[in-house]
């Protein structure tokens, strides 16, 4: 099953986006603020990777306004990686489903690639085949790709702050 996305022209700058690490379970959490709303789907994506992995995105009216690594891929070290130069500002809208437009969750089985650069700021997951992209700026520091049919291929974090273990 692949994500359909929507793509409205940006209305406001794009919101900031505050990181948490869980220190006991590794979650990472990307909060967007201010939350928005759209007229699409209210609830969570859930992308599972075949290595048990899981991103899940919580929406509320379509549009995206958290991102949850919740167990991790097996990450991939970049001495290049950089995220795109030149992303578009937008709104991103995951819309409801005619055929299910009450439906909550969706949960997605797909093959997830985690990569990031040196330092693990910024981290890029790929959903199935590499493809050409088109980069949406949905949040200060999240950016979501999408193919040429407008289906999600991809999530970037950008300046993700270290994971510290408090001691």
């Amino acid at each position: 099953m692949k994500i359909p996305i929507q793509i409205e022209p940006a209305s406001n700058a794009a919101p900031t986006v505050d990181y948490r690490w869980d220190p006991d379970t590794e979650i990472l959490s990307a909060q967007l603020n201010p939350r928005s709303e759209g007229k699409g789907m209210t609830g969570s994506v859930e992308l599972e990777g075949a290595d048990g992995s899981w991103l899940i995105l919580d929406l509320a009216g379509g549009r995206i306004n958290g991102i949850e690594v919740a167990v991790w891929p097996e990450v991939q070290i970049r001495n290049a990686l950089k995220p795109p130069g030149s992303p578009e500002d937008g709104n991103v809208v995951v819309p409801a489903r005619k055929s299910q437009p009450d439906l909550a969750a969706i949960e997605v089985e797909t093959p997830l690639i985690a990569e990031s650069d040196e330092t693990e700021r910024v981290f890029h997951f790929t959903l199935g085949r590499p493809k050409k992209v088109r980069t949406i700026r949905c949040g200060s520091d999240v950016l979501i790709e999408v193919d040429s049919s407008n289906h999600l291929v991809g999530i970037w974090l950008l300046n993700v702050p270290p994971f510290r273990v408090n001691v």
